[in-house]
Order: structure tokens, then C-alpha cells, then sequence
């Protein structure tokens, strides 16, 4: 019962991201938005979750950490109320960032308390079906959120976390142990200021950099300026004080270090494709949001397939290869993304779906068991905080990233396209359409490819960032013991 309420909170989060995706689009239209502001929509949650996740682990001995699990689904299913209820961009943004606020304890705590639960031994079968299950979300969210968009409104995406956060409410008040408090311990106010301040300048740069001229605007230059000192305090702060915010003896971990940088690496090429997948759809292939949804869902079953087959072959091949095959084939579904034209069928993209899902499956579960595998008990809460925090960094980069650079690769493609057409040459418009109308419907054309060219030349750039990762599955280090990444018993 205790593993069904964690699975059912990391669903709900997870669902909440894979319908807002396939939602985006509907929502640029009623709220006047371009493509890079409608990307606040994420950005704002992923950051605002990234700033308030590393004091899960102080929140969570002062107050209690099946008490902090509540407050936080409270806090969750009242700010996805708020989203839902939304007029304007503004609003949005600020109920986004209440709800990563809000949210951001869910998943440390969810796998802090999941791996207390289990004994060392089955810590690889408690993540195996806690990952099965929420491989749940990927498949029920787009398709979820294109019925709901389009039967309904794109504020259901919204709604529909509001009965499963009643759910895990209740099962966490009836199921969930409450452990030991420890209200002396004290917060580095400093060591979090200087954190929370270098995240916030990062991704303010990331989000307004396109829209400013990136460093020939003072704004951006003062962001990244502030960004850069919290930075370096943060690391100086950490390095001179007797008890910094985040305990050092994580940056001694080899593994767990490199399993943290290989996730937000991941993330980075996992969010920055998925944002963008649902609006090549709907706007350059003019799939309804339905058919879109649909057409997304496939990802989560090769996650699913991939960790079926993970569990039949984890006792006879190192954990190492399992997550290098992943990246491989993430790579690979993002080369043949970077094929796709104004042509692609919608079986080319259930393949590339299927690919990049599997990638995904065999990457997640090994990895962040083997992040964990050697800290010591008592690090755990604080290191699945650093954890959940730095794949959030990655996430947000990717989302900003890909949204901005989609932006600004179709206005340079637009204007080296346009050159092919003068008024000394053939222009190519529809029958019976002439005069302004006809310079309209070639803009209209040259725009459509203009984009779809900047969407696959991001996906090239994804994929070459998946074969630049591969050396650093090396430095991986599987602990001597196979019980901490016994992964079998998800087969069975």
C-alpha cells in the first residue's frame, strides 16, 4: 500500500507534465502567447520545484516527512486547481511556479521513503515496479490530454490531478510511517540563497535571452552576472562551512556524481524533445491534438518493453551497458527525428517514439539505483533532493534551450529560404490566387518549412549530445553486491 500511494503522487506529477505538453499549443492560442513565452508554462514549474527541492531534507526532519508528503500533495492538487482556473499568461506562470513550490518534496520524498521501506537487498525490485508504475503516466498523458483538450478544454490537464491528489492524501494519512523528527537541526540559509540564486539567473537567461539579444542586452548580462556569483559563493560557502547546505560527502561519490550529471544530461535531451514533438505535430503536420496524443502515447510502452527486458537480462550484463544502451538508442530515434520532413508518415513517428522510449526505460531505473547504491543511509533524504534538483536544472535548460532556439532557427531558415524567391523568378502559388494574397500563401508555405527544418536540426543536436554522453557511462561504478541492482523481479 505504502509503494501504490508513492506510485499514485509520482503519477499525478508525472501526468500533470506529458498532458501539459500536448496542451501547449491550445493554450499560446487563448492566451496570446508565442511559442517561447507559452514555454514559461514549464519552465516556471521545473524551476520553481529546482529552488525549493534541496530543503526537502531540512523541511522534512522538522516537520515530519509523511507530514511534509502531504502538506506538499495539499499544496499540489490546490495550485493545479489554480492553473486550471487561469486567464491570462501571468497567472499561469504564477500558479506554475506555486505548484512546483509546492510539488517539489514529492519526488525525493517518494524515493527517500520507498527505499527506507524496503530492505537494501530489494531496493532493485521496489524501483523496478515503482518505475513500472509510473511508466504508467507517459502512456495515459498525451492521450489524456488530447481527449481532454479537445473534447473539453486544455484547464481539465489541469483538473484531473485534483482526484488523484485526494487519493494519495488518504493513503498517505492511512499507509505512510511518520519517522523521527529532528527540529534542531538548522537550515544554510546562505549555502540555499546562493544556490536558489544562481538556478533563478540561469534560467532567466535561458528564458528571456531570445527575446533580449541574448549578452547585447544589459538585462541578460546582469542575469547571468548574478547567476555566475551565486554560483561560485555557493561552492566557496559550501567548501568553508562547518555544516553547508548540502552535505560535501556527496561530491566524494564518484558514482553517485556521475549518475546525477548523466540524468540531467538526459533530461536536458528528454525534455527538450518532448516539448517540441506535440507542436511539430499540431502546428507544421496539422494532426489534431487527439491523433497527436495518440501518436506520443508509444513512448511510454517502450519504456515499458524496455524494463521487461531489462529485468530478464540486469543478472548477466553490467548496469553500465544497460544505461549505455539506452543513450544509444535515445540517440538514435533522435537521428531519425532529424530525418523527418512535411511528408513523414505517422509510423515513422510511433518508431521514433518507441526508440526514444526504450532509451528512456533502460536508462532511469539503473542509473538512479546506481546513484544510490553506495551513500550511506543517513545521506539518503538529502541526496535524492541534490538528485531530483539537478534533474529539474536539466529539464528546465531543455525545455528554454529547445524553445528558444526553435524560435530563432525558423526566422534565420525563413530568411535563407526567402531568398530563393523574387519577383524575377517563378514564385509557386496556389491556382487562382494572385496579388497580395498569393506573397500571403508563399509566406505562409516558406514558414511552414522554415520550421520544420529548425525542429529537425534541433533533433540532430539532441542526438549528437546523446553520443557525446556515452564516454561518461565509464566512469560509472556497480557496487560488488548485484542485490542493490537486482532488477529481475520486474519480469516477474
Amino acid at each position: 500500500m505504502i509503494t501504490l500511494v508513492l506510485m499514485t503522487a509520482m503519477v499525478m506529477q508525472v501526468l500533470d507534465t506529458t498532458i501539459a505538453n500536448v496542451a501547449l499549443p491550445h493554450m499560446q492560442g487563448s492566451m496570446g502567447a508565442t511559442p517561447d513565452q507559452i514555454a514559461w508554462v514549464l519552465t516556471s514549474y521545473i524551476v520553481a520545484s529546482a529552488v525549493a527541492t534541496p530543503v526537502t531534507g531540512w523541511l522534512a526532519a522538522r516537520l515530519g516527512r509523511t507530514n511534509l508528503f502531504v502538506y506538499a500533495l495539499i499544496g499540489f492538487t490546490l495550485a493545479s486547481t489554480l492553473c486550471g482556473i487561469a486567464t491570462s499568461l501571468p497567472e499561469m506562470v504564477l500558479f506554475r511556479t506555486l505548484q512546483g513550490l509546492s510539488g517539489a518534496a514529492l519526488v525525493p520524498l517518494a524515493q527517500a521513503i520507498l527505499l527506507d521501506t524496503y530492505p537494501r537487498s530489494e531496493a532493485g525490485r521496489a524501483m523496478g515496479i515503482f518505475g513500472l508504475g509510473v511508466m504508467i503516466a507517459p502512456i495515459l498523458g498525451p492521450t489524456l490530454g488530447g481527449f481532454l483538450t479537445d473534447q473539453y478544454s486544455w484547464r481539465w490537464c489541469f483538473y484531473i490531478n485534483v482526484p488523484l491528489g485526494i487519493l494519495a492524501i488518504l493513503g498517505a494519512l492511512s499507509f505512510v510511517p511518520e519517522t523521527a523528527y529532528a527540529p534542531a537541526r538548522k537550515l544554510d540559509w546562505y549555502g540555499f540563497g546562493f544556490l536558489s540564486l544562481a538556478i533563478a539567473g540561469l534560467q532567466l537567461v535561458l528564458d528571456r535571452g531570445e527575446q533580449q539579444g541574448w549578452f547585447q542586452s544589459p538585462e541578460i548580462l546582469l542575469e547571468a552576472t548574478l547567476s555566475l556569483f551565486g554560483l561560485y559563493m555557493f561552492v566557496v560557502h559550501s567548501a568553508t562551512s562547518r555544516r553547508p547546505f548540502l552535505d560535501t560527502r556527496l561530491f566524494t561519490d564518484r558514482t553517485f556524481m556521475m549518475s546525477t550529471i548523466i540524468t540531467a544530461i538526459i533530461f536536458v535531451v528528454f525534455y527538450g524533445s518532448v516539448i517540441l514533438t506535440p507542436q511539430l505535430l499540431q502546428r507544421q503536420l496539422n494532426y489534431p491534438v487527439m491523433t497527436a496524443g495518440m501518436i506520443m502515447s508509444p513512448r511510454g510502452f517502450g519504456a515499458i518493453a524496455a524494463i521487461l527486458l531489462m529485468g530478464r537480462v540486469s543478472r548477466l550484463v553490467s548496469p553500465r551497458i544497460l544505461v549505455g544502451t539506452g543513450i544509444l538508442l535515445s540517440a538514435i530515434a533522435l537521428f531519425m527525428m532529424s530525418r523527418w520532413s512535411l511528408d513523414v508518415g505517422a509510423s515513422d513517428i510511433i518508431v521514433a517514439g518507441l526508440l526514444q522510449g526504450a532509451g528512456n526505460g533502460f536508462i532511469n531505473i539503473p542509473v538512479f539505483t546506481l546513484a544510490f547504491a553506495t551513500l550511506p543511509t543517513e545521506l539518503r533524504t538529502e541526496a535524492t533532493g541534490f538528485f531530483s534538483l539537478m534533474r529539474n536544472i536539466g529539464s528546465a535548460i531543455g525545455v528554454s534551450v529547445a524553445a528558444s532556439q526553435l524560435v530563432e532557427s525558423t526566422q534565420i531558415n525563413h530568411g535563407y529560404l526567402s531568398e530563393f524567391f523574387t519577383r524575377f523568378g517563378h514564385i509557386p502559388v496556389p491556382p487562382g490566387v494572385s496579388g497580395t494574397a498569393a506573397l500571403l500563401a508563399l509566406n505562409v508555405n516558406i514558414t511552414r518549412q522554415a520550421g520544420m527544418v529548425a525542429y529537425v536540426n534541433i533533433f540532430w543536436l539532441l542526438g549528437a549530445l546523446c553520443i557525446l554522453l556515452l564516454p561518461l557511462v565509464l566512469f560509472l561504478k556497480a557496487s560488488k553486491s548485484p542485490q542493490p541492482t537486482d532488477f529481475g523481479a520486474v519480469a516477474d
